[in-house]
C-alpha cells in the first residue's frame, strides 16, 4: 500500500491508540543491545505520524512507557528516558510543520525532573496547534488511571461536591487524565503480542483492536494503513442490531 486508502471520511477512525512494543526484540533479533532497538523506534514514531496526518485522523495515543516498565533494569530506564528528551528536542520543529498538539499522559512521580521539564515543555510550546492531538502516554498505566479518578470522585463525594446517585459513565470519565480526548477506536498492538497491557482500558472499552506481528522499530505508515482500512470496512453497532 503505497498511498492512503482511500475511505469515505465518516469511517475513519477519529482516535487510534498505538501500544508499541518489539523495540528489545528488534534489536536481538541483530544482535545488537536492546538500547539500540529503542533508538531505532524513532523511526516509527514518525511514520505514524505522517500516516495519521495524510488521513487527518485528529487524535492518536501512544504507549511509550508503561507503569510496569519499571521492572526493566535502571540502566534502560535511564537510557529511554534520554531517548524521549532527544527524540522531542528533534520533533518540535516537526510537531509545529504537522499541527501536532502534544499532551503528556501519566503520573509525574519517579520520572526524571529534566524528562518531566522536557515533556511540559513541548506541550507548552504546541498548546496552540490543532490538526492533530498526540497523546504521549510515558509513565502511564489504565488501572492506575481508572484509580485515580475513582480516588478523585470519592473525594468529591466526600465533601458534598457529586451526589453519588447522580454518577453515571459520562460523568466518571470527567475525572480520567485527559477527559477531553475521546474515546479510542482503533487500538493497534504490535509485535505480535494479543492484549491491552494496561494501555487506556477505560477508553478502549469498544475500540476495534488490531494485532500484528511487525516489531516496532519496523512498523510503518503501510502498516498503519491497512489496519485503517480494516478498521474502515467493520459494521460498528455498539450492541445494538440492524434492521
Amino acid at each position: 500500500m503505497d498511498s492512503p486508502p482511500e475511505v469515505d471520511v465518516k469511517r475513519l477512525p477519529q482516535h487510534v491508540a498505538i501500544s508499541a512494543d518489539g523495540n528489545g526484540r528488534w534489536a536481538t533479533n541483530r544482535g545488537l543491545p536492546r538500547t539500540a532497538g529503542h533508538k531505532a523506534s524513532e523511526r516509527a514514531f514518525k511514520e505514524v505520524l505522517y500516516g495519521v496526518r495524510d488521513l487527518k485522523i485528529p487524535y492518536l495515543s501512544l504507549h511509550v512507557f508503561s507503569t510496569e516498565n519499571w521492572n526493566r533494569s535502571p540502566a534502560e530506564t535511564a537510557n529511554i528516558f534520554a531517548l524521549f528528551i532527544d527524540v522531542l528536542h528533534r520533533s518540535l520543529m516537526l510537531f509545529t510543520e504537522l499541527g501536532v498538539r502534544f499532551r503528556w499522559t501519566g503520573e509525574r512521580e519517579e520520572l526524571p525532573p529534566d524528562l518531566i521539564s522536557k515533556l511540559s515543555g513541548v506541550e507548552a510550546a504546541t498548546a496552540q496547534n490543532s490538526s492533530l492531538t498526540l497523546q504521549f502516554c510515558a509513565n502511564y498505566g489504565g488501572k492506575a488511571e481508572i484509580t485515580h479518578a475513582a480516588v478523585a470522585l470519592a473525594r468529591g463525594a466526600t465533601a458534598g461536591k457529586i451526589d453519588l446517585d447522580s454518577v453515571d459513565e459520562s460523568a466518571f470519565s470527567a475525572f480520567m487524565y485527559r477527559p477531553d480526548i475521546p474515546d479510542v477506536d482503533l487500538f493497534i498492538r504490535t509485535a505480535g503480542e494479543h492484549r491491552f497491557s494496561n494501555f487506556l482500558l477505560w477508553q478502549s472499552a469498544y475500540a476495534e483492536i488490531h494485532f500484528v506481528d511487525t516489531l516496532w522499530p519496523d512498523f510503518s505508515r503501510q502498516d498503519l494503513w491497512r489496519a485503517i482500512a480494516l478498521y474502515a470496512g467493520t459494521d460498528r453497532r455498539f450492541g445494538a442490531t440492524k434492521d
